[in-house]
């Protein structure tokens, strides 16, 4: 089944017009940034482990860990089979935790052995692809959202626990503290199937800080 893409000019305008036109607060955010620039792709198995070094760090920190990550392979390209190989220590010295090795470690064995097969992910929904994901250990719905955004651009995906949305929403909607999932679903409720370009209008806000 193929899938619509915000990477792609035409469907993220689509979307940047719709969540104008039901709420008045991303309309200007739409109006005060135009149509931002977003590209979609990345090989899967890299934007996974990418992901996975993100989690709860800043984006500064979670870039060099990454980049240190991959100078340790030759072709600077992290391939599961080259990580399920490299030693756990050698993965300490580029910076990434303990817990982070373990994450890292069962993501690569399930690729290398099969269990998950990421060249077929994008013909799954978004659903499937976050019970998928959801079995490989340190990602939960964070990381597939981010998978499903970034990599995938899907459309409708609602990162209701990330604190830069939260952020966002609670500076822009005037809010005295930062929202939690229920209250932010019910500002999404007219956001939807666009939920994606929101959220990257709230994070391009937040960054332009």
């Amino acid at each position: 089944m193929q899938f619509p893409d915000i990477g792609e000019r035409r469907t993220f305008q689509e979307g940047a017009e719709h969540v104008s036109k039901v709420d008045a607060r991303i309309r200007e955010l739409t109006e005060k940034y135009g149509l931002i620039r977003f590209e979609t792709g990345g090989d899967p198995f890299e934007s996974l482990v990418e992901s996975i070094i993100s989690q709860q760090l800043s984006g500064a920190s979670a870039r060099s860990i990454f980049n240190k990550l991959k100078a340790l392979f030759g072709n600077g390209e992290i391939e599961a089979g080259a990580l399920n190989k490299c030693s756990a220590s050698k993965l300490r010295k580029a910076g990434v935790s303990p817990q982070k090795v373990v994450y890292l470690k069962d993501l690569s064995s399930q690729v290398v052995d099969g269990r998950l097969d990421l060249d077929n992910l994008n013909a799954e929904s978004d659903e499937e692809i976050i019970r998928i994901l959801d079995a490989v250990k340190g990602i939960g719905p964070w990381t597939a959202q981010m998978f499903l955004l970034f990599t995938l651009g899907r459309p409708d995906v609602l990162p209701v626990d990330d604190l830069g949305i939260k952020m966002s929403i609670r500076k822009i909607y005037s809010l005295r503290k930062l929202p939690a999932a229920k209250k932010i679903e019910k500002i999404a409720s007219n956001w939807h199937p666009y939920c994606s370009v929101a959220s990257l209008y709230l994070w391009h806000a937040r960054s332009s800080q």
